[in-house]
């Protein structure tokens, strides 16, 4: 199925709400590396935020200091995360054991 072809106004448009997401993620990423704000606001934050909403989980876990993609991985694992989730597809639960996980972490 092909797609609609989009008018130049509609390309720009949807090419500028698209950087703003990207400059919002990584806005909230730097926030998040220097401590900022903390898992549970950011994941919280995406229940009103679109660009926040759409962000990988992994990615989330790589902005904190001292963890990088395996170890993500690793504790999205653990959790019972998809690589391929999403902040807003997270449930109830999994946001909640995120959150404990990185707590406890955090306070060893």
């Amino acid at each position: 199925m092909a797609l609609k072809e989009l008018t130049p106004q509609e390309r720009y448009d949807a090419l500028e709400k698209a950087a703003k997401a990207r400059a919002t993620r990584a806005a909230a990423k730097e926030r998040l590396k220097r401590g900022e704000v903390s898992i549970a606001e950011l994941i919280s934050s995406g229940t009103s935020d679109e660009a926040i909403a759409r962000m990988r989980v992994i990615e989330l876990l790589e902005a904190l200091p001292g963890i990088g993609p395996v170890r993500a991985a690793a504790i999205m694992a653990d959790i019972g995360i998809a690589g391929s989730r999403r902040i807003r597809g997270l449930g109830i639960h999994q946001a909640r054991a995120l959150v404990d996980f990185m707590y406890t972490q955090q306070s060893d």
